[in-house]
């Protein structure tokens, strides 16, 4: 009887050190506004454009083990067409009016499937990924490459991703008579922090 308690005993002990090296668990996390940034680059027949979103949001969940990401379960994350500034109202509502926001108000992606996760150093991982972008009502599904940093319980995506316009039916802003025009793709930028 006395064995079978020391033996339970250690056991026990044994669980309690050694558990947590390879707890697995998952990690639930919406997008920190104030420590998040996307900006759109783009072209004119002129001169060069930036716009800011000044408004998004998202949840994401990962699977951790010993501190390791080791699966990202979901991932979404939308921008309200209405909050891209860009400083200047004329051509905000241009963007908004090209980006059809009374009908369809978010910018949105959508994690599909998990293609590849890269450890690149520790808490930095490259993860390769294929999502459903939503842009004017149109969806369509695109590879995305995502930079991820561990820092404590916050996971912060980086990337950048060249959009065609025109194939989610946008058609360029134009302004002063059609004298400017902007061009078809755009460069989205962005790091996104969830916690």
């Amino acid at each position: 009887m006395n064995t079978l308690k020391i033996n339970f005993k250690n056991w026990f002990l044994l669980f309690i050190v050694v558990a947590p090296i390879y707890t697995v668990f998952a990690q639930d996390a919406k997008v920190v506004l104030a420590e998040s940034k996307l900006v759109v680059d783009g072209t004119s027949n002129v001169h060069d454009w930036t716009i800011e979103a000044k408004a998004m949001s998202g949840k994401a969940s990962a699977t951790l083990e010993a501190g390791d990401l080791k699966a990202l379960k979901s991932l979404d994350f939308s921008v309200e067409v209405e909050q891209l500034k860009s400083g200047k109202s004329g051509m905000d509502k241009n963007t908004f009016k090209a980006l059809k926001s009374a009908t369809n108000k978010n910018i949105s992606f959508k994690l599909v499937k998990v293609i590849k996760i890269t450890t690149v150093s520790d808490n930095n991982y490259t993860i390769e990924t294929q999502g459903d972008l939503t842009i004017a009502g149109a969806t369509k599904r695109v590879n995305q490459t995502f930079t991820v940093k561990l820092i404590g319980k916050k996971m912060i995506f980086s990337g950048k991703q060249k959009i065609d316009m025109t194939l989610y039916g946008v058609e360029p802003p134009k302004a002063l008579m059609g004298t400017i025009k902007t061009g078809k793709d755009v460069v989205v930028d962005f790091k996104v922090t969830y916690n």
